[in-house]
């Protein structure tokens, strides 16, 4: 029951999936909620990010298969020369995007979780304020306070934007136009995405990264495999080692490259369009932190592993924090966890989460997914704690399913511990990566090892298979059996 000297007995400043899952989790357990959004509900992964562009991506790959005479052939089908409607692809994005919101806002109200639509801030300890859309200004109190207000993308200075020449994802969904030559600023997976969207869609896409080669956050196994299939077979123009230092909107887009090392300038494209896709940075100016002396740090919110927010190391007793405004991993599904973990230890229930157990994926065709630890960050952690690693490679090529859909390109890297089979991390690039991660991070979960993975029976013919080999060939490596 809500204690009488408060308003609310949770708060939750953000309606994205972690504010989501907090405030729902919170109010099936019995408290009384709150939960404040400034824009729609569902935050950037239902309006602006995961949903829409996943519409998009289902509805291109579907025009790339048709478009793909030569492997269509090679199942002894030909098809007609693709015709595609813009608006209407755009459209199904824009539908999923208006269902799911509305999903998700039936959902809060049925659990009995109060939205307030306004600018949510901190207004001292266990207080919140609400700027209203009129101006009208509200202060409540709360027992506990998730702050869950998210991210929003990060433009290089240099950039100007104007939200149609020159734009982020934030406009990219909305799929409005499509230049015939786009260039995608960044090649994380936020480019890789887009890229597989306008490449089948016809537009011609340069991508221009900064560091020293193309898709530099991912495994450089996968990266060079799939860099190979996703960018030079469809004549994607990846230029590494090179900055935009500026942008400039119109028609055309002009973009002056530099020398990623000197700053030398290199050369100035003119372009229908410019995405860009450099990553993102917290959303935590509004909130007000300076109420209660939180500092941030780089504008992300400490927190510990319980998701209490930290001043100076020290937690601060009734508020958490979850989801991209805390940096830790930027992905939906860590929101939501963040989020129902939160509540467990508001509940008094001792919850703290292990992020190396909480895989990623890049939705383009074919996947890419990772979970646990990098090989650099395993062959550092071998040799701190003294144990030989165990790498293996599982490759598509030898896989039926794969064989018989024609998509045999592919690769799994399996890290794991030579003196007792644990795993480390595994990293995938192929069709439907990003289902086979989680039966990988499901075991590092359960601190599974190889020897006893390697006697659990895949179903055959199918692309699980291809982990299967990856667990068998690492048991043959482990030493202590």
């Amino acid at each position: 029951m809500t204690e009488t000297s408060f308003d609310f007995d949770l708060i939750v400043i953000g309606a994205g999936y972690g504010g989501f899952d907090a405030a729902k989790h919170a109010a099936d357990h019995g408290l009384k909620v709150a939960i404040v959004e400034s824009r729609d509900m569902g935050g950037t992964c239902v309006n602006r990010g995961c949903v829409p562009s996943k519409a998009l991506l289902a509805a291109s790959g579907r025009v790339r298969e048709l478009a793909d005479a030569e492997h269509l052939s090679a199942f002894g089908i030909h098809a007609a020369p693709v015709r595609f409607e813009r608006k209407k692809i755009a459209d199904h994005a824009n539908n999923l995007v208006a269902t799911i919101r509305s999903n998700l806002t039936k959902t809060l109200e049925r659990a009995g979780v109060e939205i307030l639509y306004g600018i949510g801030r901190l207004e001292g300890f266990q207080k919140v304020g609400l700027r209203e859309k009129n101006g009208v200004d509200r202060i409540f109190t709360s027992r506990d306070v998730i702050l869950a207000t998210g991210s929003d993308p990060f433009v290089p200075p240099g950039i100007e934007t104007d939200g149609r020449t020159v734009f982020t994802s934030d406009e990219a969904v909305n799929l409005e136009w499509l230049p015939r030559w786009i260039g995608i600023i960044g090649s994380g997976y936020i480019g890789l995405e887009f890229a597989d969207v306008y490449s089948a869609l016809g537009s011609e896409v340069t991508m221009i990264e900064a560091l020293d080669r193309v898709m530099p956050t991912f495994d450089p196994d996968i990266a060079k495999m799939a860099s190979r299939n996703l960018l030079d077979r469809r004549d994607i123009d990846a230029r590494a080692g090179c900055i935009a230092r500026k942008v400039s909107p119109g028609c055309p887009v002009k973009v002056e490259l530099a020398d990623m090392e000197t700053k030398e300038f290199v050369e100035e494209l003119e372009l229908d369009a410019v995405l860009v896709a450099t990553g993102r940075i917290p959303s935590s100016n509004a909130l007000n932190l300076e109420s209660v002396s939180v500092k941030t740090v780089k504008g992300f919110i400490p927190i510990d592993d319980s998701m209490r927010v930290l001043v100076n190391g020290d937690p601060i007793p009734h508020l958490w924090a979850v989801g991209d405004v805390t940096g830790k991993l930027m992905l939906a599904h860590t929101a939501a966890a963040q989020g129902a973990f939160a509540v467990e230890n508001i509940l008094g229930n001792k919850k703290v989460i292990n992020y190396q157990n909480i895989p990623a994926a890049t939705f383009t065709h074919p996947e890419i997914s990772s979970v646990g630890l990098s090989e650099l960050d395993a062959k550092s952690l071998s040799s701190e704690k003294g144990f030989k690693l165990g790498i293996v490679r599982s490759y598509f090529k030898a896989n039926s399913k794969a064989l018989a859909e024609l998509e045999s390109d592919g690769l799994m890297k399996l890290l794991f511990r030579k003196d007792n089979g644990l795993i480390l991390g595994a990293h995938i690039y192929g069709l439907h990566a990003a289902d086979l991660i989680q039966e990988v991070a499901n075991a590092l979960s359960r601190g599974q090892s190889v020897i006893e993975l390697a006697e659990e029976v895949h179903t055959h013919p199918t692309l699980s298979e291809v982990v299967e080999v990856a667990y068998k060939q690492a048991v043959k490596q482990v030493e202590n059996q």
